[in-house]
């Protein structure tokens, strides 16, 4: 299907944010609003969210890319990804202004765009979101880093018969051994306490809005990817996140071999492709 781009401007309390729309021929009654991982603008990393957004608009989808605040060709000052539901709503309410005949719109994020997304909808509670797309969300706090490191780094090293030759040998230095020492007390420290005792802000919204949300969620996980890795624990580990899965509503993919940022074209087509299939689901469930 073919598409056009366009160059947009919007207004944020005051600010100017740069955002490309990408367009259909004929465009479905659900749009995509792309929210990116910080700190990247509305190219990303390899491109990926014009090649993303192109393939979107190819399938059907109007879909809108931006800079928040503070990045990129946008003005203001640079906020954290906790703090840009004002720039989210201002992108969705330009897509809808300059797509006629839309009816929802889905929100895909990356990284902690992706955590900015789940956070918007359970602060808003914004009706014109239909569907969330999160890819790598990041829940990152210092206990999780270091029970990641644990599970996925050291413990793969502890089975390497070439990680003893060097520790018998000298080879391994002390450094090492002692930042091994300490992630290893500090991701015990956070099961003997428990996850959810620490104050975790951020990981507590996001949780919130993927249990408040009622639309269909998509879930894409990098199988070489730390941040994956840490939400993966989250999963399985951490109370804010128990049965995150079981809902009906949920598609998870794993995407072995892919890096954080879909680096491989291979593995970026993947991505862009389960995205428009799950997408077309969507909008042919909601009907006419």
């Amino acid at each position: 299907m073919k598409y056009e781009e366009r160059a947009l401007w919007l207004s944020c309390e005051g600010e100017r944010l740069a955002a490309v729309l990408t367009r259909p021929e004929q465009p479905a009654e659900l749009g995509v609003v792309i929210v990116v991982g910080g700190p990247q603008y509305r190219v990303g990393a390899h491109r990926q969210f014009v090649l993303l957004a192109r393939h979107l608009a190819a399938s059907g989808f109007a879909t809108l890319r931006f800079d928040f605040r503070g990045m990129g060709d946008s003005g203001g000052a640079q906020r954290s990804f906790e703090d840009v539901g004002a720039d989210l709503r201002v992108a969705i309410d330009a897509l809808f202004a300059e797509q006629s005949g839309l009816r929802h719109v889905a929100l895909w994020g990356l990284c902690d765009g992706a955590s900015a997304a789940l956070m918007y909808v359970d602060a808003t509670g914004d009706a014109r979101v239909a569907a969330l797309a999160v890819v790598n969300p990041w829940v990152r706090s210092p206990t999780s880093l270091a029970r990641t490191h644990i599970e996925h780094h050291y413990k793969r090293r502890l089975h390497d018969p070439t990680f003893w030759a060097r520790l018998v040998t000298g080879r391994i230095r002390a450094r090492s051994l002692a930042e091994l020492w300490q992630a290893w007390k500090l991701s015990m420290q956070g099961r003997e306490h428990g996850a959810g005792d620490a104050a975790r802000g951020f990981q507590q919204r996001m949780a919130d809005g993927w249990r408040r949300f009622a639309g269909p969620i998509l879930l894409l996980l990098s199988g070489e990817d730390y941040t994956a890795d840490e939400f993966r624990d989250a999963l399985r580990d951490d109370p804010l996140w128990r049965g995150a899965l079981g809902a009906a509503r949920v598609t998870m993919h794993d995407l072995v071999g892919a890096d954080h940022t879909f680096a491989a074209a291979a593995q970026r087509t993947n991505a862009q492709r389960l995205t428009a299939d799950w997408l077309a689901g969507v909008a042919a469930s909601r009907g006419p």
